[in-house]
């Protein structure tokens, strides 16, 4: 049974952390003290439980917790060899675990085991960094809270930070909580509710001090010119940005995206102070982190064309890594890990919004969550004083520290697909939607395109989050509406890198039967919309310049002759031609251009259950309900092709195992001799 003082610290961690106002996402650590019986001995023993490395306050369980024995943790004060061998003491940490499992002691752990309070809050929330990172941020710290709140000059997280707030409690016994240099702050109290009482007392009191003493404009005066595009401009001009960015930020490592325009980035981007503050970076160590030191800035007025700020950002992104590099060599000593890349996380376009970048969705997203907090410390410690950071020789220590390192290399493998962004048309049910699960599941990030979005939607949250999978609505024969589903791929996730042409319909009629509007139908969204998709993708496919794959579903009627199906096999055709024609066009940029020709998949298809089913049915003579087992029978192998078999082959054609397989058509039939490929 779970022990009443850790279920305390589990709600508590899950209230503060569950409010953005407290703490950044992932960020922070809290922790309990309290008894148990020690199984060995039988005697009763002081545990601490405290948040483990890595985790994040809202959603803290159980596992999450790292337990140590008191005792144990707080003897560590008689070997702690200073601050030059302060990395040894993590590992140090493991010593004085209670039990098995549970997570592995962050390096804060420190500053909850030697401080003499029962529960110890530490917390990243904007308004306690904003007087943390003030040039005045220790005076500041007595007007605001008086003696109960106490100053701690800035130090790297560790042990001996965590004898620094010790010694400061025992020598201001009325203090609740301290702020932190250039970090953030913590709080202490006999129980647990008074801790967190303390916590939010802390924060709310300088959220008000910081509204009511402010500066009216502590970014300074509008800037003519760089104001807020109207929505629609600046979401336009992002898309048209996002390719060639997507590309740049990707010279080292391949990056999803993620885009925001929320109105505290735009104002910022609008303001004259906006270059100086860019340039002083971001100071909490969670922040740059994410972030790195500091941001690309475009340094062009809202209304610059687009071709104009392509061309900039280019300039920038070459000065940019040669100042990276340059921050690296200055900083770097014997034993440092390597450079783990010259290129920007976050983007800033004035009058357009922002770009953050990782390794995956989510990681790209809480990067930009934390450049906004970036943002709002800024407008803080500006309004009060002056923003002062912590210098960059601390920084390098903190965003290259060995601790770091390691933690970066326990990170699981990526799966096959990580980093890649793909959109699939007519995804909401069937072959689609086998597809975009099967994508997803191997890291990709899907973009599920369908005339209904409703269903669309629907299917995007049945793969998982917005962070995995979104739903779009797309009608592949309008041109617009095209262009549309591939620039909510680019706001989403920053780029695209596969694309799935597989909507589709068929009209089981003889050739006297099909009229010009069926024909025209069924070309249309096939042959037309294969081309549209095709056409809106390799524009920002070669616009990146990172390669990427386009793979048509077509069938295995592009090359067997049936009856009464003349509109479909002849539009499938068409389909299968594109394919060799697309390869021979895209593959100097690295574009593969691969097809797949199923059989007739019965099982979970639109198509069939719309009416085609019940009609290539009556063409064969059997039940409908039979109809999968028939197609079946009719093959070499004796086996019902289903949509999961033709997602198998989508993504074995985008693997790097076939790195160089290009206008190539997969029979995905259980063997259907006339359709055999010559």
């Amino acid at each position: 049974m779970t022990n009443p003082t850790a279920l305390e610290l589990i709600s508590r961690s899950n209230r503060l952390g569950a409010d953005p106002k407290n703490t950044n996402y992932a960020g922070g650590n809290t922790s309990a003290t309290g008894t148990e019986t020690d199984p060995v001995t039988g005697e009763e023993i002081q545990l601490l439980w405290v948040k483990g490395s890595g985790g994040d306050l809202g959603t803290l369980t159980e596992p999450g917790l790292a337990v140590l024995r008191l005792d144990r943790m707080r003897a560590l004060t008689n070997v702690y060899p200073g601050v030059d061998r302060e990395d040894e003491m993590v590992a140090a940490l493991d010593y004085t675990l209670h039990g098995k499992g549970g997570a592995a002691p962050s390096i804060d752990t420190p500053m909850h085991g030697l401080v003499d309070a029962a529960h110890v809050d530490h917390l990243h929330p904007d308004a306690g960094i904003a007087i943390a990172t003030a040039a005045d941020g220790e005076a500041l710290t007595g007007t605001i809270f008086g003696d109960r709140v106490v100053w701690v000059p800035w130090r790297r997280p560790g042990f001996q930070l965590g004898l620094d707030i010790a010694a400061i409690k025992d020598a201001n016994p009325q203090a609740t909580g301290c702020i932190l240099g250039g970090h953030g702050i913590t709080a202490w109290g006999d129980t647990s509710a008074a801790c967190e009482a303390n916590s939010l007392w802390i924060i709310d009191t300088a959220t008000a001090y910081i509204a009511e003493h402010s500066s009216p404009e502590p970014f300074g005066a509008e800037l003519t010119g760089f104001g807020a595009l109207a929505e629609a401009d600046r979401r336009a001009k992002a898309a048209a940005l996002a390719p060639t960015l997507r590309g740049l930020v990707s010279t080292d490592s391949a990056k999803v995206g993620h885009f925001t325009d929320v109105p505290e980035v735009l104002d910022f981007l609008s303001r004259s102070e906006h270059p100086r503050l860019a340039a002083l970076g971001t100071s909490c160590p969670d922040h740059f982190l994410r972030t790195k030191v500091k941001p690309m800035l475009l340094d062009l007025p809202a209304d610059a064309s687009v071709e104009d700020s392509l061309a900039r950002l280019q300039e920038l992104h070459e000065a940019y890594r040669a100042d990276y590099q340059a921050y690296y060599d200055r900083n770097a000593v014997d034993g440092s890990p390597a450079i783990r890349g010259a290129d920007p996380l976050i983007v800033l376009i004035p009058g357009v919004g922002m770009f953050s970048y990782g390794a995956n969705k989510q990681t790209a997203r809480v990067a930009g969550e934390f450049y906004l907090n970036a943002i709002n410390v800024m407008r803080g410690a500006e309004g009060l004083s002056s923003y002062a950071p912590i210098d960059e020789a601390e920084k390098f220590k903190i965003e290259y520290w060995a601790l770091e390192e390691a933690k970066l290399q326990r990170m699981p493998k990526p799966k096959p697909l990580a980093t890649r962004v793909a959109l699939v048309t007519g995804a909401a049910s069937g072959i689609g939607k086998a597809i975009a699960t099967r994508l997803a599941a191997e890291g990709a990030c899907v973009v599920i395109a369908d005339l209904d979005l409703a269903k669309a939607q629907a299917a995007a949250a049945e793969i998982g989050s917005a962070d995995v999978a979104i739903g779009v609505q797309a009608n592949v024969t309008d041109e617009a509406a095209v262009q549309a589903s591939v620039d909510a791929a680019l706001l989403a996730f920053g780029g695209l890198d596969l694309v799935v042409n597989n909507a589709g319909l068929s009209l089981s009629k003889s050739l006297l039967e099909t009229t010009v509007a069926d024909w025209d139908l069924q070309h249309n969204v096939m042959a037309k919309g294969s081309f549209l998709v095709s056409r809106a993708a390799a524009k920002v496919l070669i616009d990146q310049k990172l390669g990427g794959d386009i793979i048509y579903i077509s069938s295995k009627n592009s090359v067997f002759a049936g009856p009464n199906n003349i509109a479909y096999s002849a539009t499938k055709a068409d389909q299968a031609h594109q394919v060799r024609l697309l390869a021979a066009e895209l593959g100097e940029y690295g574009v593969k251009v691969n097809g797949i020709n199923p059989d007739g998949v019965v099982r979970g298809s639109g198509i069939f259950a719309g009416g085609w089913g019940a009609k290539r049915a009556a063409v064969y003579g059997v039940a409908e309900d039979d109809l999968g087992k028939y197609y079946a029978q009719r093959t070499l192998l004796k086996r019902e092709v289903l949509p999961e078999n033709v997602a198998n082959a989508v993504f074995v054609l985008c693997t790097s195992d076939l790195s160089h397989t290009t206008g190539l058509h997969i029979p995905v039939d259980a063997g259907v001799a006339a359709a055999f490929l010559r």
